[in-house]
């Protein structure tokens, strides 16, 4: 008789995930600085919202949601609460919820990312699918301003150079 050991390895760690993340953040921080200032909040193709907008909403999830998760919190979504002008207001915004996203992040532990949490009150999922979705959303939204950028002739970042 044979016995064979199993043991279980895991795709992918937290750290990993964290930076694949900050990659994603990192190249749409450069989609937002290739768009000029005045397309950047007027642009949109289709009747789509502006990138600015889009940008907004990116921004006041990841780090709000993350805080949320470690500290129990449920209250609910608000995109109300940031309403920037300049271009330069969204990229300062962008880089202080990097921050709160690392910082947030690291406080996870890896059982926390098996349980279930109630984010924003409205969507109860395992906290990893939560952090996935963020990911998802934040792609399909930059490839949005890819779409944006080049209907205004312009050429958008390379999408494989995230860090």
């Amino acid at each position: 008789m044979t016995t064979t050991a199993t043991a279980t390895k895991q795709f992918m760690t937290s750290d990993q995930l964290l930076n694949d993340w900050q990659g994603h953040r990192n190249l749409t921080r450069r989609v937002i600085e290739s768009f000029p200032e005045k397309e950047l909040f007027e642009f949109s193709v289709g009747g789509m919202r502006p990138f600015a907008k889009l940008a907004v909403e990116l921004i006041s999830i990841g780090g709000p949601a993350l805080k949320g998760i470690v500290e129990g919190n449920m209250e609910a979504y608000n995109e109300e609460a940031f309403n920037p002008k300049t271009k330069e207001e969204i990229l300062k915004k962008w880089d202080e919820e990097t921050e709160v996203i690392n910082h947030y992040f690291n406080m996870i532990s890896e059982e926390r990312f098996q349980e279930t949490f109630n984010l924003f009150g409205e969507y109860e999922f395992p906290v990893y699918q939560n952090i996935l979705y963020f990911v998802d959303n934040e792609v399909h939204h930059r490839g949005q301003g890819y779409v944006y950028l080049r209907a205004l002739g312009i050429e958008p970042p390379f999408f494989w150079e995230r860090f």
